[in-house]
């Protein structure tokens, strides 16, 4: 059985299975931008001790401004984050968006189960994988959605999607392979399917690919709100393993309501 996973090394697995398309690394804070599209993959992850939080702080202000993005930072639970969080409490930075961080192991004699009946699996997104999925979780528009295609595209995956009985399109998940380890991502149900059980088949048909591809673990994010999700992966055998949020500047001055 495989040692379980560190929080770093989730981390480092996370960061290069959702890569951004700008990327800087600098004092040992990453910087990360694509567009603005998805929060961690336009935020900073301080992956090292800084030696001088507040001029880290300072660099990564320009380094987004820059861009004319916002400046969010990707905190998680742990004790390296004491630094970082002390300035950030100073600036009166927002938290959001806390997340759960959930692992189980691989079953290697899974792999030697049929894939659920229905799903359809592919090593590429289709066009409907990506609308269904947009139609869900996506906040912006086609040029957003071509950004955000780039991004599940450059890490080698494994893509679900299971039809209704009419064939429209129900649910699709997504299972990001990085070193022998499978991350769950992009898992999406649309409104008039939800409580039928086609996000279980996702799951259960992309933990049987990862199993076929020899994955040793499994680990998957989903929002501290979201109990039910929560009650769905502890069922598949997902327990959590750490926390993390996001950590937005404040504006300025007052925005306005044009």
């Amino acid at each position: 059985m495989a040692q379980e996973m560190s929080l770093g090394l989730i981390e480092e697995l996370m960061d290069r299975a959702w890569p951004a398309q700008d990327r800087e690394d600098s004092g040992g804070w990453v910087m990360r931008a694509s567009g603005g599209v998805t929060q961690r993959a336009n935020s900073v992850w301080p992956r090292e001790q800084a030696s001088d939080h507040e001029s880290a702080v300072r660099a990564a202000t320009q380094w987004y401004r820059s861009r004319r993005l916002p400046l969010i930072f990707q905190i998680f639970d742990d004790e390296r984050s004491t630094g970082p969080n002390a300035v950030l409490d100073a600036q009166r930075f927002t938290r959001q968006s806390e997340t759960l961080i959930m692992i189980r192991p691989g079953s290697p004699m899974a792999s030697l189960e049929p894939l659920a009946g229905g799903v359809e699996i592919s090593e590429k997104p289709s066009e409907e994988w990506l609308r269904l999925w947009w139609s869900v979780d996506g906040r912006s528009g086609d040029a957003e959605l071509e950004i955000a295609r780039n991004i599940l595209t450059s890490c080698p995956s494994i893509y679900a999607l299971v039809r209704d009985d009419d064939g429209d399109p129900a649910a699709v998940g997504r299972l990001a392979l990085v070193d022998g380890r499978g991350g769950i991502y992009c898992m999406a149900t649309t409104a008039a399917h939800r409580r039928r059980g086609y996000g279980r088949q996702v799951l259960d048909a992309l933990l049987t690919a990862g199993n076929r591809q020899g994955v040793v673990e499994f680990w998957l994010l989903v929002m501290a709100s979201n109990t039910g999700a929560q009650a769905l992966y502890e069922g598949a055998g997902f327990a959590e393993h750490g926390r993390y949020l996001y950590r937005q500047a404040r504006p300025q001055r007052a925005l306005s309501g044009c």
